[in-house]
């Protein structure tokens, strides 16, 4: 594999998360995959800080937004790439930015 970098996809959608995982594989990227935001969270001790992580926005129980929020109060610095095949791009951005922002 390429580095030991390894990018963590979290999506409910199985088929998204394992297209996902082997459009990676195929460039030689180290990818885990999780079903949910909240599968990672409880993976978080274990996870190194490097690599990266790509979420989804809609998911159930915890949003790919929450999951940002999530991060960030736990100091957690890995980078993290928001996709999404639902929302439009400027209630994304709100969302988002809000979010980032500490609500405001």
């Amino acid at each position: 594999m390429a580095g030991d970098h390894i990018v963590h996809v979290i999506d409910d959608d199985s088929a998204v998360r394992e297209s996902l995982a082997f459009l990676l594989s195929t460039a030689d990227i180290a990818v885990k995959t999780y079903d949910s935001a909240m599968s990672f969270l409880d993976a978080l001790p274990g996870v190194a800080n490097d690599g990266c992580i790509v979420t989804d926005v809609r998911m159930p129980d915890i949003s790919g937004i929450e999951l940002l929020q999530r991060l960030q109060e736990k100091s957690v610095q890995i980078p993290v790439i928001v996709i999404t095949g639902h929302l439009t791009k400027r209630c994304c951005c709100h969302r988002l930015s809000r979010r980032l922002n500490g609500g405001r």
